[in-house]
């Protein structure tokens, strides 16, 4: 907008000409004002002017009453769109690392967002371990401990030792899921290793199989998808986890006795040796490292999603590529259907029990997930070498070969899916 004034200004030495010559706007201003028209130049004051269509921006406009004294209103007015390139050169030694901090950010974000992409890859492993098992199968169950303690790791670096004491005070939590573990999953195997046999007139040693998974302790694997889904709760998930696994040595063989009619003697060194490997130690690792060396966590921590997804793909396609004859066997997609219906059950009486026990706890929603992937995630693994270690039938060892990858990919999917959902409650509750 231009200003034009209708009378002619007289004075010496305006700087204005300049002003006139660089933008080619004509400013005239009177030579002298009323006291009428104070009102309206304090109004002009306040508004930012406009040069050639363009608005400007004051730094400090000030008018005087007395214009026959000299003013340069042009040396603290600039257009707008050029003021930002006229600002100090405090913030033009700054301009080029905002940049590399946003695209730093950004790898960082991309690095803890491919957990997301768990439950796609653990899909495309199950597939490439089906059309080409040599892809897993030199991941062989030496590597299956490392593996394991590595995701144990990564729980202790993103957690602290109060997150475990905290977890140890809640004993009927803790109760449940070894409720969830050794006596409402035993029925559940016990049903459906019954349904084999009677129902879909499998060999006896299908429906020894089935039972066989369900009398095993807990997944670590179900405390890595508890730490996905609900990080303030996976202490009480590994608690959960450690304690089914340090009592199998004694309830296993009693329930495989009980559902099996066979007792399984369980090596009670073994069990210890490998609680400490894949638990404790990696846990404590872990916790003692983001206790006293904040910043190497700090550095590490992005890098720790990407590697465990890896490392959980491998453990899922490994035992499917090592055992693929017998889960191509006649009987294997009645087998796949029946595990899938075991797990499925597992999962959803782990979350509705808990939502009827611990209806007016406050964190409900998160302890029933937390408890649905402890009854629902079993390990498979323990179930399959015992089957091919103290079963002459090599048809026992199938359907823990199909759980191995069946209970993944379930539980990884439930972590994608609940984990949609808690985005979408957040966003509703904001």
């Amino acid at each position: 907008m231009r200003m034009n004034l209708s009378s002619t200004i007289s004075g010496e030495n305006l700087q204005i000409h300049r002003f006139h010559r660089v933008h080619r706007s004509r400013l005239e201003f009177p030579t002298s004002i009323s006291s009428r028209h104070q009102s309206t130049l304090g109004l002009f004051a306040r508004l930012p002017p406009r040069i050639d269509g363009g608005s400007v921006r004051c730094s400090n406009p000030s008018f005087s009453s007395d214009w026959s004294s000299r003013f340069s209103i042009f040396s603290r007015c600039v257009p707008e769109k050029f003021s930002e390139f006229l600002e100090p050169d405090q913030d033009s030694s700054n301009s080029s690392p905002p940049i590399f901090e946003q695209k730093e950010a950004t790898f960082v974000k991309i690095l803890k967002q491919s957990n997301s992409l768990l439950p796609h890859v653990v899909l495309a492993s199950t597939l490439v371990a089906l059309i080409f098992p040599p892809s897993f199968a030199w991941f062989t169950s030496r590597y299956y401990a490392p593996a394991l303690g590595f995701l144990m790791f990564a729980v202790g670096v993103n957690s602290s030792e109060k997150d475990f004491l905290e977890a140890l005070k809640q004993p009927a939590a803790i109760f449940a899921g070894y409720v969830g573990q050794f006596f409402v999953k035993p029925l559940l195997g016990y049903l459906f290793g019954t349904i084999a046999v009677t129902l879909c007139g499998l060999p006896t040693a299908i429906g020894a199989g089935i039972m066989l998974v369900s009398c095993v302790s807990g997944a670590q694997l179900s405390s890595y998808a508890t730490f996905l889904t609900d990080p303030a709760l996976a202490p009480l998930s590994v608690v959960m986890t450690s304690l089914s696994t340090a009592t199998a040595v004694f309830v296993t063989p009693f329930l495989s006795l009980l559902l099996i009619g066979k007792k399984l003697p369980v090596d009670v060194k073994g069990m210890i040796s490998s609680i400490t490997q894949i638990v404790v130690v990696p846990i404590a690792a872990g916790l003692l490292l983001n206790r006293f060396f904040p910043r190497i966590c700090d550095a590490i921590r992005p890098f720790l999603p990407p590697l465990s997804v890896l490392v959980t793909a491998c453990c899922v396609g490994a035992p499917l590529a090592i055992n693929i004859n017998s889960v191509m066997s006649p009987f294997g997609f009645s087998i796949l259907l029946l595990i899938v219906a075991f797990h499925l059950s597992a999962f959803v009486a782990g979350y509705f029990l808990t939502g009827l026990a611990f209806h007016r706890a406050p964190d409900v929603k998160a302890l029933q997930r937390t408890l649905s992937y402890e009854t629902g995630m079993q390990s498979s693994l323990l179930a399959l070498a015992l089957a091919n270690r103290f079963f002459q039938d090599p048809l026992v060892s199938v359907p823990p070969a199909i759980s191995t990858v069946l209970m993944s990919l379930m539980g990884f999917s439930l972590v994608m899916i609940w984990s949609k959902n808690k985005e979408q409650d957040l966003i509703k509750q904001n």
